[in-house]
């Protein structure tokens, strides 16, 4: 039936097919964003019907090229796609769209949509992700790809807005981008000069093009937003730049074709009504009656996708078939990493992690975490990540694996290095005081398979992370933060540097799991969790001070850290007239105090608890044994703020915390002056127990 058509004609009408899918779904929900489908139609259609390697029935298949749409409010366009090019998005959804029980929400959500590759929403997010997927294909690219197999070779694309060039995470992600020189990101920007509530003329004015071209990206742009000839042409470029990242400006308009309301805020994000919408149908040639039309020639056009994809998938899969029996081992890894979360560790992979002995002068617990690190790595080659600039600080430098940068790169002056070589095999990540990407580019490392990222800086700069933070958990993506220097006890740094509120700020975030070990011994059981926490992230909370490494002979296993709170050294008599709990740094406070306390006859229990989410998850019995409910004289004693704490203490118990910031001095003098002294915790144990 296509046929009856000519070229331009079926381009024309699978474009306005794309465009009021879109917004018929809007008018149905009442709610939605119709302005960028109307104008952002043409190029994504370019793009998914040209270029696009997929396969809508396979959408998982690790070879397929990534698309990313940042401007998330524009996921009605996204849905129209997945919806016409074969995958299991049955149109009922698009008429359910952002209703309860759909999988067609108001913004892309990983893992409820078929196709969606990362959830996107909060503007430039997604731009960053797109970024980490680009550095994971080229690491997985150059680590496996050998002579005449090419077993990854994939572009990531995306559509971003003014509002995601706005966001500075963008200029974070953008400048690593350029700096990196990744080759196959591309994104096409719908440069259409609205916003939300306004033109962009009242607060977005600067030269985008040269911009990015600071950067080091390759630019072009594109004058009609309709002109699928240049955006073809500008996209062959775009993919024939192997040496920088690129980015095509495309002129639209928001709203394109409604008579009364294209170029104007308006069509941003309120339904066009029911009016508008016919008006806009009829100035485009569109029939106004039945609503969510799709035309036969149309339908048929945009599911060639599944015959293309299941040609493109068969032809990598015969390839991956040889490579495997050249390159078996390799080939097993590689397997092994794109399996699940991308990092299903393989069954040898913790039996390096060091046992710390007992010692009463200790280590750091982000000197451990290092330690421990660079035992795992060894045998966990999916473990790949970096600091904010930090490595000194956080411990995390991989040691003699590699620094990720782009072939070829020379510089005189590799203070920093991690030794090991300068590629895109490193496993390094030079992140550089860009906190908030880092948070972003792990998410999109980890939503493309193949690595578990981690990223470190001080635990008072996750703030700088907060909104990938939670987005990781919203995606249940396998990442892991490394945050150093918890408390007030780094010191002399001051209050600008000192997490005071963090710890229950991040223990707020549903499926975070925050992890604060105790001793070195805790640290190497945490960082055991934390490879395997499949789908969620895990956050290691480690200090800059010595702590004494306990003597697990004398008192209960590290590995009690698995449940999330354990008795780490029982009353004498079985039966304890008060329970001491803390975690981190202070266990070892509360550990002194007990030997005080049980000089007074008091018997005392310690309650290591470095991770309440995962407590929370053990059955009643446990719970109840580690913290009997007939005891009711409970002290709990954290460096931070309270808030919390009292679920775990009850209406009888107490917290020793901080209600303030901190201050300017050596670490040990802080303690002694808030408050985190054995004394003070005796005295308000004491106080518990009536004397």
């Amino acid at each position: 039936m296509s046929s009856t058509l000519s070229a331009a004609a079926l381009d024309d009408s699978c474009v306005n097919t794309l465009r009021f899918l879109s917004v018929d779904a809007v008018q149905k929900a009442n709610s939605g964003h119709p302005g960028l489908p109307l104008g952002a139609a043409p190029m994504v259609y370019v793009l998914w019907t040209h270029f696009l390697k997929h396969h809508p029935a396979n959408p998982h298949w690790s070879d397929r090229d990534r698309f990313v749409l940042s401007a998330g409010h524009g996921s009605a366009l996204l849905y129209s796609l997945l919806h016409l090019t074969g995958y299991d998005l049955p149109l009922e959804q698009l008429k359910q769209f952002r209703q309860w029980g759909s999988i067609t929400p108001g913004h892309p959500e990983r893992g409820l949509t078929p196709g969606v590759e990362v959830s996107t929403g909060p503007l430039g997010q997604g731009f960053a992700n797109g970024v980490g997927m680009a550095m994971a294909e080229a690491h997985l690219a150059a680590t496996y790809n050998r002579d005449g197999y090419d077993i990854v070779n994939h572009f990531t694309y995306g559509l971003v807005s003014d509002g995601d060039l706005m966001e500075g995470i963008a200029s974070e992600a953008a400048s690593l981008a350029g700096h990196l020189q990744l080759g196959k990101l591309i994104y096409l920007y719908d440069d259409n000069r609205v916003t939300l509530s306004a033109g962009t003329d009242i607060s977005f004015t600067e030269d985008r093009e040269q911009r990015f071209k600071a950067y080091g990206w390759h630019t072009q742009s594109i004058a009609d937003g309709n002109d699928l000839a240049a955006i073809e042409k500008a996209l062959q470029a775009a993919r024939a730049e192997t040496g920088r990242p690129s980015l095509i400006l495309v002129r639209t308009h928001l709203g394109y074709g409604s008579p009364n309301k294209q170029d104007t805020f308006e069509a941003h994000g309120s339904p066009l009504g029911e009016e508008e919408l016919r008006l806009t149908k009829r100035n485009l040639g569109w029939p106004e009656e039945p609503a969510f039309h799709i035309p036969d020639p149309a339908r048929t056009h945009f599911l060639r996708a599944l015959q293309e994809g299941e040609r493109s998938e068969a032809a990598w899969q015969k390839k991956f078939s040889a490579y495997e029996q050249q390159f078996p081992e390799l080939a097993q890894e590689f397997q092994q990493r794109m399996r699940g979360s991308g990092a299903t560790p393989p069954g040898n992979w913790d039996k390096t992690i060091p046992e710390f002995p007992a010692d009463a002068k200790g280590i750091a617990t982000r000197v451990a975490s290092g330690q421990v690190m660079n035992a795992i790595a060894v045998h966990l080659p999916a473990l790949i990540g970096g600091s904010a600039d930090l490595d000194p600080s956080t411990y995390t430098a991989l040691k003699g694996f590699g620094d990720f940068e782009a072939p070829g790169a020379d510089s005189t002056d590799r203070q920093g290095s991690d030794g090991g070589g300068w590629s895109y095999a490193g496993r390094n990540l030079h992140f550089g005081v860009r906190e908030h990407a880092m948070g972003a580019i792990m998410n999109g490392m980890a939503a493309h398979g193949g690595a578990l990222p981690f990223g470190a800086t001080f635990l008072v700069f996750s703030d700088y992370m907060r909104p990938a933070i939670r987005l990781a958990a919203l995606m249940g993506l396998h990442v892991v933060y490394v945050f150093t220097h918890d408390s007030i006890a780094l010191g002399e740094d001051g209050p600008t540097h000192q997490p005071i509120e963090h710890l229950a700020s991040l223990r707020a975030l549903p499926k975070l799991l925050l992890i604060r070990p105790a001793d070195a011994n805790e640290t190497a059981v945490a960082w055991r969790v934390a490879v395997q926490s499949q789908e969620r992230p895990v956050a290691l909370v480690l200090t800059r001070q010595n702590l004494p490494t306990i003597d697990r002979t004398q008192f209960a296993a590290a590995d009690g850290l698995q449940r999330g709170a354990y008795i780490l050294a029982e009353a004498p008599s079985g039966k304890p007239d008060l329970i001491l709990i803390a975690s981190g740094s202070e266990v070892t406070l509360v550990m002194a105090a007990r030997q005080k306390l049980l000089a007074q006859d008091i018997q005392v229990r310690i309650v290591s608890m470095p991770c309440w989410s995962l407590f929370d998850e053990q059955p009643d019995g446990y719970r109840d044994t580690v913290l009997p409910p007939t005891i009711g004289a409970r002290l709990a004693v954290e460096a931070g703020v309270a808030q919390g704490w009292h679920r775990y203490v009850g209406d009888h118990g107490d917290v020793l915390a901080i209600d303030g910031f901190g201050a300017s001095a050596p670490g040990d003098v802080l303690m002694r002056e808030y408050g985190f002294t054995v004394d003070h915790v005796c005295e308000r144990a004491l106080a518990l127990l009536g004397r």
